[in-house]
């Protein structure tokens, strides 16, 4: 069950830019895998989705969309679910967290 607490509600604003999306009339079929669905069938489909992404007026506001609430399944924004979780894992660490200190600097002042 999807976690609807992140979602901005029904405020009409907030899902305007839904109607100039590429991918408006589409279907889902090509945004979202079939349940075991792997390898080179994934892969051909979730490139077709981000081909329509690439072109659409409206890409960077649904990829901020499927970010801020966390959408766990399909290509949005250009993006799969797992790049969009690997995009919300590099925002949340800090800049060189866990790294050593380069060879000839030195660490924290």
């Amino acid at each position: 069950m999807n976690d609807v607490s992140r979602l901005p509600g029904a405020a009409h604003h907030h899902w305007q830019w839904q109607l100039r999306a590429a991918c408006r009339n589409l279907g889902p079929g090509r945004f979202y895998h079939p349940a075991g669905e792997r390898g080179p069938e994934r892969e051909e489909r979730d490139e077709a989705a981000k081909r329509v992404c690439a072109v659409c007026p409206v890409r960077a506001a649904c990829l901020e969309h499927a970010l801020r609430t966390r959408e766990p399944f399909g290509v949005w924004g250009g993006l799969t679910e797992e790049e969009r979780r690997m995009l919300l894992t590099a925002r949340r660490e800090p800049v060189g967290a866990g790294r050593a200190p380069a060879a000839g600097t030195r660490g924290s002042r």
